[in-house]
């Protein structure tokens, strides 16, 4: 199979959804995996920079018009126009690893700030659907991009 044809398959399988992102750089690299992958961005909450910001276009380099990216003020309004929509939550205080998942097409994956992570509240309301990248004990948390990266790359081989 040719790549071309490995990428018309997996466009647009996927969601990403960044809630409250800071640091530019990380929401620009992930604008690339998303267009590199073929997934949806979706921006939710206050964005700690602008989407003007040089340091945002920088990372994203020249993908910039090869990404779907929409922009929400909260995550219920998110969920409210895909109601069918799967959400899964990354969190470091899960015990449900990443991997024992079954993901399909058109899942959402959630992704918190890069400082402190998805809100308790929201994390608490839908446990079932929390999940987490394994770590070594007593390291924080991995790079936001870097652990889109891994659960992303996990939902498109299982859907391969």
């Amino acid at each position: 199979m040719k790549v071309k044809d490995l990428y018309k398959m997996i466009k647009n399988k996927f969601n990403i959804v960044l809630f409250e992102p800071e640091i530019p750089q990380n929401t620009g690299n992930i604008a690339r995996l998303c267009a590199c992958s073929g997934a949806r961005l979706f921006l939710v909450g206050k964005l700690g920079f602008s989407l003007s910001d040089k340091y945002l276009k920088r990372a994203g380099l020249d993908y910039w018009n090869s990404v779907e990216i929409m922009k929400y003020d909260n995550l219920d309004l998110l969920k409210a126009d895909y109601p069918d929509g799967v959400f899964y939550y990354l969190t470091t205080k899960s015990k449900n690893i990443y991997t024992q998942r079954k993901f399909k097409e058109n899942d959402f994956f959630i992704f918190g700030p890069e400082t402190r992570g998805i809100p308790e509240e929201i994390l608490n309301e839908n446990k079932d659907y929390s999940i987490t990248i394994p770590m070594v004990d007593g390291q924080r948390s991995l790079n936001l991009s870097n652990s889109v990266a891994i659960v992303l790359y996990e939902a498109i081989r299982q859907n391969g």
